[in-house]
């Protein structure tokens, strides 16, 4: 019930179809996030009409609540949030590195005084990590919660999600070497525990005539070019379809971010499927392509509004900018959204200057769907063997 074909290559840049328990999808794609079973402004009616074909969720969120017994309860997250197309639950590790301390509320173990403002701050660490598990508390209640390899596997199969990740340490961009090794064998040693339980799970979904699952060991660490190819060569030898690569694109430079996918290219399988994770920008996605990158994701599309800025083939727009107060050209003549079909970009900037919610759903929409159709334009390229001039003509359009 699960398959990959490499249909074409066109020198780095790929093309697959995939066969899931919940139909096809095809490479280069993006994938929208649904973080707790929705996408910010975005229902599934939306998703259909960008012809979005694989969306994530995050087990993190979905783990706190509802809580993955409850969805398991309602058969899977596919029924929960009525999605009846591939669905992959991320790596969790993020959340519990990002949400390693809250401010702004009152902690029950560490009180404060009011600041000038009256504000009750306080910083409580929520996380400790051994070599065997992490230990956290949730951000939403306070309560004490461990995960380990084996029940990160087994949250992610009471989810039935299509596609799962390995439980790996995201350690900051900045750690100095010695950690950042630790962290590397710390993820290694995980992902061998996680491969283990993700058989022996796939083996009680068959006996109990459930699909199997696939899943993403990820590969380490940082900047540092030989921990990436130590760790690329490691995650190779895995007996998995898969291969992701983490966290690159987010904190460091896109220089640091080309240069460390050059480096490990010659160190990954030819013959899986690669997925670049947490990268977002129009031109992360042409560069990716074009160095061995079959999948994609962030949940940036549905955030930059809070800026007021939208994706185009031309560069990002600001829309609070002056110049385009008596702009009626709609935000990218290249798309063929609703959006860019239905509004201009003075109207637009009057919904931000006047804060009318619509603008949030209207950027929401159109910065998606113009990352989804990139991607299948680039799959179109690929299969003519034309990548090398769709990826000149994208460049021309962006340094006008």
């Amino acid at each position: 019930m699960f398959e990959f074909n490499l249909e074409n290559t066109d020198n780095l840049a790929r093309a697959w179809s995939f066969t899931t328990a919940h139909w096809e999808f095809h490479t280069p794609i993006f994938m929208p996030v649904w973080t707790k079973a929705t996408v910010k402004w975005i229902d599934k009616e939306n998703l259909d009409e960008m012809w979005a074909e694989i969306i994530l969720n995050n087990t993190y969120h979905l783990y706190l609540r509802p809580w993955d017994e409850t969805i398991k309860h309602f058969w899977w997250v596919h029924k929960f949030q009525n999605y009846n197309k591939p669905i992959l639950t991320d790596s969790w590790w993020f959340q519990v590195f990002s949400l390693w301390e809250i401010k702004n509320k009152l902690s029950p173990e560490n009180k404060t005084l009011p600041d000038k403002n009256g504000i009750i701050l306080w910083k409580q660490k929520l996380v400790k990590i051994t070599n065997e598990w992490v230990h956290f508390r949730s951000y939403i209640d306070w309560s004490k919660h461990f995960f380990t390899p084996e029940n990160v596997m087994d949250i992610q199969s009471n989810l039935w999600a299509d596609i799962i990740m390995a439980f790996d340490e995201c350690a900051p961009w900045h750690s100095n070497k010695e950690y950042a090794k630790q962290a590397m064998d710390r993820t290694h040693n995980w992902a061998i525990k996680c491969v283990e339980r993700w058989k022996e799970n796939n083996e009680n979904r068959e006996k109990n005539w459930l699909y199997p699952q696939a899943l993403f060991p990820i590969v380490q660490w940082v900047i540092y070019d030989d921990l990436r190819v130590e760790s690329a060569k490691f995650i190779w030898s895995l007996d998995t379809p898969w291969v992701a690569i983490w966290w690159l694109s987010v904190w460091e430079s896109k220089e640091d971010m080309y240069r460390i996918l050059d480096v490990i290219e010659e160190h990954l399988p030819k013959n899986k499927p690669r997925y670049l994770m947490w990268v977002w920008t129009p031109e992360d996605l042409i560069e990716a392509i074009d160095r061995w990158v079959d999948m994609f994701d962030c949940v940036l599309p549905t955030r930059i509004w809070r800026h007021w800025t939208a994706f185009s083939n031309y560069g990002n727009i600001k829309l609070k900018n002056n110049k385009y107060k008596l702009d009626d050209s709609p935000l990218d003549n290249l798309c063929e959204c609703k959006v860019c079909k239905n509004y201009s970009k003075w109207y637009l900037r009057h919904l931000v200057i006047e804060n009318e919610l619509l603008w949030m759903q209207l950027l929401s929409y159109h910065n998606l769907h113009l990352l989804i159709n990139i991607t299948k334009r680039a799959r179109e390229s690929i299969l003519k063997n034309q990548y090398k001039e769709f990826k000149k003509d994208f460049w021309k359009r962006l340094e006008k």
